[in-house]
């Protein structure tokens, strides 16, 4: 299997649980990541929420872990990338306001790149205009945001996940095994036992 060199887009309050587990797993199998995250450098961090199901109508929101990021946005080109990771909570609603970061959406678009993103990153989507004539799974709450943008939204089970072309996507953090599973197959990686 030939390594892969994946962009993650982060943003202060993305979720604890979609950022780290993405980014270990990805490493754990031998890709490369660079999480990045506008206006910061490689050694910041950013601060991350964890969201949980407790049965209330809407998610519950508590303090995640700090993130530290390994490289610096203002020095990356997203064509030097195999790969993106779009991680979900309140980050990517914030982060479709910087134009680089929609370009950089784009482009993987674009160049039909392997793209994963979920939960809240359909925002991110949306804000790039990427989802016209596609589907695509969310966080429920963010239904109207992909159909708003031209998409169809994928109801699928909260651990489950959808992909069509080159864009994998999820609900939640409790879909990370399929999530993970689709997006390494998109990405080419084969594991043995």
């Amino acid at each position: 299997m030939a390594a892969k060199k994946i962009l993650m887009i982060c943003g202060d309050y993305c979720e604890d649980y979609e950022t780290m587990v993405p980014f270990q797993v990805l490493l754990t199998v031998g890709h490369t990541v660079h999480a990045v995250c506008p206006d910061k450098k490689a050694g910041e961090q950013i601060k991350t929420a964890i969201h949980d199901f407790e049965g209330a109508q809407t998610y519950s929101e508590k303090p995640g872990h700090n993130f530290s990021l390994n490289a610096t946005f203002a020095d990356i080109q997203a064509q030097d990338y195999d790969a993106l990771v779009i991680p979900g909570g309140r980050g990517p609603e914030y982060l479709r306001t910087y134009p680089a970061v929609v370009a950089m959406v784009q482009h993987f678009f674009s160049a039909n790149k392997p793209v994963a993103a979920i939960c809240h990153g359909a925002q991110l989507l949306a804000g790039a205009d990427v989802l016209k004539g596609r589907s695509c799974s969310a966080y429920p709450a963010c239904r109207y945001e992909v159909e708003r943008a031209g998409g169809t939204y994928a109801d699928i089970a909260i651990d489950g996940a959808f992909t069509e072309g080159n864009l994998v996507s999820a609900p939640a953090w409790p879909a990370h095994p399929a999530w993970m599973a689709q997006f390494l197959a998109l990405l080419g990686t084969r594991i043995t036992l």
